[in-house]
């Protein structure tokens, strides 16, 4: 039922109320007003939807259950004032079908793309081109439909009908997880469940970015330090080592990452990347990556450690070629020194590494006209891989922080900026293979690796789409042991702090084993 027909849209909500107090409904409807940007009002549960508190540019939710020839439905009704400060509502009923086991996620499901349509009709925004897909992966969502022997074209029309995504993002990530699977194998195959990648965590950094909020920190002064660091990493990985022999797991990729890696000298880098290939690195491994991400840090000993000891990948990130943001984000390199870090590289003899090159779209300052300028040379400098980012407004950055001394791009800005460099990228031959989401990026957009085919990258995909268990070590690295009966899993993570990491490692260690453990009991 519609009593609200005749109501103009574009209706300014300041604030709402939620008439039932279910925590289900109550999570549902909340996930979904924060796309919007609309609070809760401070006293936001009341009775009813007459309730005489509701004020021009208020709205009221209820969701209820109701039976209909013994079938459940789920109504979800919205209630507002119009431009005339009549009262007015609108409705929408959707039959549930749900199985007792799967009860929650689908009712959840259907509050939230009811109360998406509902607040969309009334403001006539759409504020998010995935409709009510918040979580990081999207892509997961494909697989499972693949595992149902879904065929591309009905999947995306399920994504949507069912979950509101916008016609051209559903292509997109069923076209992804369609390339992902003539890569490389994702099924429940016994021998896949063996079939592990390692990721280890390097958290020193030349100088800490404005929008980063992972947990980094400077070389120490005192080589003490840092030693005792390198001490538990070693050890760490030793431990790690033992574990995939006790297994019998292949290890399939290796990607050591932080922070920036060739952030530590040249003789305790070289004897970390030894240690690495020594311990995991075995005759089923297909690719070694290591993050280089700053050319600062990067030298020709460096270099030519990675080649002498068989890395196969290496991530350039400059994030933006413009000497203006690179100062503004707190890098201290110039663009030029990532064109001269890639000629060094390609000039190594037999060092064909795959390189991969970040850019972040978005970044304060930045036009359309700067893209396409750091399109231009990272384009020039031919890398395998680009991944293009979106930029998010981080918990624990400087910029998130300083959001007021930082003028961004506006959201049709950004999106006209995402437009331009995948059509860089496409004109490198690239296809996009993976992508993932994270909270508050700009527009509700998305991450999206570029690869030439046969460059991608297999732990890229499968840490994302989380088919595969992932050892982690490091300060405040995840170990991911996932179920392939049902592609359940289980995690657990190092601490963030050094010291935490240090002082505790031997903790962190029996809880990674019994992980593993617990997985393979039988």
């Amino acid at each position: 039922m519609d009593t609200a027909k005749n109501v103009k849209k574009n209706l300014k909500i300041n604030r709402y109320f939620l008439v039932n107090k279910e925590p289900l409904f109550s999570d549902a409807v909340n996930d979904i007003m924060a796309l919007f940007k609309i609070s809760a009002a401070a006293d936001f549960l009341i009775d009813n939807c007459d309730n005489n508190k509701l004020n021009y540019g208020d709205i009221l939710i209820e969701n209820s259950y109701i039976t209909e020839n013994n079938r459940t439905n789920l109504k979800t009704k919205v209630c507002f004032l119009n431009e005339n400060e009549d009262f007015s509502y609108k409705e929408i009923i959707t039959p549930t079908n749900f199985r007792e086991d799967d009860k929650i996620a689908v009712i959840k499901k259907l509050v939230k793309l009811n109360i998406l349509t509902l607040i969309k009709e009334i403001t006539g925004i759409n504020p998010s081109p995935w409709g009510i897909l918040r979580g990081v992966r999207p892509t997961k969502i494909v697989h499972k439909l693949l595992d149902e022997n879904k065929n591309k074209e009905d999947i995306s029309q399920i994504l949507i009908d069912k979950y509101s995504v916008a016609s051209d993002k559903a292509d997109l990530i069923s076209n992804i997880a369609v390339h992902q699977r003539n890569i490389t194998s994702l099924t429940n195959d016994a021998e896949n469940s063996r079939v592990v990648s390692v990721y280890i965590g390097i958290p020193y950094c030349p100088s800490r970015c404005l929008y980063c909020s992972f947990p980094s920190y400077t070389i120490p002064e005192q080589q003490e330090q840092l030693d005792s660091f390198l001490d538990a990493l070693n050890k760490d990985i030793i431990d790690a080592a033992r574990l995939i022999k006790e297994k019998d797991f292949i290890v399939e990729s290796v990607y050591i990452g932080g922070g920036t890696p060739t952030s530590l000298n040249n003789t305790d880098f070289h004897n970390l990347i030894n240690l690495v290939k020594e311990n995991l690195i075995g005759n089923k491994t297909k690719e070694f990556t290591v993050e280089a991400g700053r050319p600062d840090s990067i030298t020709t000993e460096k270099l030519e450690t990675l080649n002498k000891l068989g890395v196969t990948r290496i991530s350039i990130n400059p994030q933006t070629m413009q000497d203006k943001t690179l100062n503004i984000i707190g890098r201290n390199h110039s663009a030029q020194e990532i064109v001269e870090v890639i000629n060094k590289i390609r000039q190594i003899t037999n060092f064909n590494v795959i390189i991969n090159m970040d850019v972040i779209v978005g970044l304060p300052g930045e036009t359309e006209k700067d893209l396409i300028d750091t399109m231009t040379k990272i384009s020039a400098l031919k890398p395998e891989n680009i991944t293009i980012h979106t930029l998010a407004i981080k918990n624990n950055s400087i910029l998130k922080d300083n959001l007021n001394e930082n003028a961004l791009p506006n959201i049709e800005t950004t999106i006209k900026m995402l437009e331009t460099a995948k059509n860089y990228a496409e004109k490198l031959n690239m296809v996009p293979y993976y992508l993932y989401r994270q909270k508050n990026m700009t527009g509700n957009l998305e991450n999206i690796g570029y690869a030439i085919p046969g460059t991608e990258s297999f732990y890229n995909i499968k840490i994302i789409e989380e088919r595969q268990s992932i050892i982690g070590i490091g300060p405040a690295a995840g170990t991911k042991a996932v179920n392939f009966e049902n592609w359940s899993l289980e995690s657990c993570y190092n601490p963030k702090d050094i010291f935490t990491y240090i002082n505790n490692l031997e903790y962190y260690l029996k809880r990674r084993k019994n992980l593993f453990d617990l997985l393979f009991k039988n």
